[in-house]
């Protein structure tokens, strides 16, 4: 059994390895810029002439502190009219329209000097004093925009014929952009004459070794470095360790209450087949299962948290988490959490009644069924030690397999429970993340979920071998 263990461990490396793949190329992939992920516009250069150089260094220094000054991985297989230094050019969009362009044109030399002369001129742009040509600055600076995200040949003309215009109608704008301009025009015009698209169908292999974007995610997440949020900065971790510790204090109990309730009843229900109990419960649970959480939550707010429909029914608060102050006793905010949060509890626990306890008697009916059960009511043993002596440890493997889905639910919580309750758990915060394009927070919970799958089938297998001894991975 060791050996299956060891096996098993070892299959874990490369199958975390492979959803680690998929995590980063998803967060890779995912819209937004994530270097000015949580910061304000960092390109923003606003007024003066050192604006445009102060902008540019704060945004260099944040890709570096996020690490997205590297390339993307330890290799990369292009076609040859792509350079091995693509990544530098930070600004996600900017290489874009690049690569783009070497879609098109496939020589990079010329696509590379027209990008130098657009940031020289862009430089020049917002270095000129505003007060100037104040109207026509801000137009340029809208068109210029929108030209540096244009790669096809129409657009850009189009751009460089409004833009022209604009610097010739004013004579300051012409004598200071002038010369730069004409140069970014002869640029352009040299990508087009000199188009190499043969070199796209050329393969090539470029390595870049250990220092890359990848690697330096994938060690920063094995140390528990998960990054920042791109909401208001705050480190992954400090992030989701209030969100996890409010969904295992609502988790674990729903668990642990479904299972003390449910186990019996199916036993019950399997030692007693067709008997009225069985009938009854069986009817009862199926209610409780295709009654959906958010109505019976939302009946719950209505009739049993306010005086509306009576004084009597104000039993329960509406929401929240029930927060009192660290100098209240412990006691005291024991039993005012307590209180917040039975109604969230029995939301998460009757749903699952049905389903455990239908997995339960199924189980115990096929155990009582076998030869070993019978020989042990011919040896006279009392019903009870059979059932609980022998059945119930046959019948716990559906109940096994369960646990692989446990320990990934336990930290994802339940969404709509804690959406309607406004309780700040996993669910309500992987959402948040999702509709505020939080990807750090998002892609830190799937990479845990991942995680704790693997380690539930693992423990799955472990308690197999402790139900029934029989069971060998030899």
């Amino acid at each position: 059994m060791l050996w299956y263990f060891g096996r098993r461990l070892l299959l874990f490396v490369p199958t975390l390895l492979i959803i680690s793949l998929v995590a980063f190329g998803l967060s890779r992939l995912a819209p937004g810029d994530p270097i000015q992920c949580g910061t304000q516009d960092l390109l923003e250069h606003g007024l003066g002439a050192n604006s445009y150089e102060s902008a540019r260094t704060r945004y260099r220094e944040e890709a570096r502190r996020k690490g997205l000054d590297k390339p993307p991985f330890y290799l990369a297989i292009r076609p040859a009219a792509y350079p091995d230094t693509l990544y530098r050019i930070l600004e996600r969009y900017q290489r874009q329209t690049l690569r783009k362009l070497i879609d098109q044109y496939g020589n990079w030399p010329q696509i590379q000097a027209y990008a130098q002369r657009l940031e020289d001129w862009e430089r020049q742009l917002y270095q000129l004093p505003r007060e100037r040509s104040r109207d026509a600055q801000i137009r340029l600076e809208r068109d210029l925009r929108l030209l540096k995200l244009s790669y096809r040949q129409e657009r850009v003309e189009s751009y460089f014929v409004k833009m022209q215009a604009l610097i010739e109608a004013d004579s300051l704008l012409r004598e200071d952009l002038g010369p730069a301009w004409q140069a970014l025009r002869e640029a352009y015009t040299q990508i087009l004459d000199e188009a190499t698209p043969e070199r796209l169908l050329q393969p090539a292999l470029h390595w870049y070794g250990t220092d890359n974007q990848y690697h330096f995610w994938l060690f920063n997440f094995l140390r528990g470095d998960f990054g920042y949020s791109c909401r208001n900065g705050q480190a992954v971790a400090d992030r989701l360790g209030g969100a996890l510790w409010w969904t295992l204090i609502m988790s674990l109990p729903a668990i642990l209450l479904s299972y003390l309730i449910a186990v019996p009843i199916g036993i019950r229900a399997a030692t007693r087949r067709d008997s009225w109990f069985d009938r009854i419960s069986t009817l009862i649970l199926f209610l409780l299962y295709s009654l959906p959480s958010f109505w019976v939550a939302t009946l719950l707010i209505v009739f049993v948290t306010t005086a509306e429909y009576g004084a009597w029914l104000d039993l329960f608060p509406t929401s929240g988490v029930g927060e009192l102050p660290d100098e209240a006793p412990f006691w005291a905010r024991l039993g005012e959490r307590a209180h917040h949060l039975i109604l969230p509890v029995f939301c998460m626990t009757y749903a699952s009644l049905s389903f455990i306890s239908r997995q339960m008697r199924t189980g115990v009916l096929y155990v009582l069924g076998q030869d070993f059960i019978r020989t042990a009511h011919a040896k006279g043993l009392p019903p009870r030690r059979v059932v609980w002596r022998h059945v119930f440890r046959n019948a716990l493997f559906p109940l096994i397999t369960l646990v692989a889905l446990i320990l990934p639910g336990v930290i994802s919580g339940s969404v709509i429970v804690e959406l309607i309750f406004n309780i700040p758990g996993m669910g309500r915060e992987t959402i948040s993340a999702i509709q505020a394009r939080d990807w750090p927070v998002v892609y830190t919970i799937l990479m845990l979920s991942a995680i704790l799958t693997l380690l539930g089938n693992l423990l799955a297998d472990l308690l197999y071998t402790l139900a029934d001894p029989r069971v060998s991975y030899d």
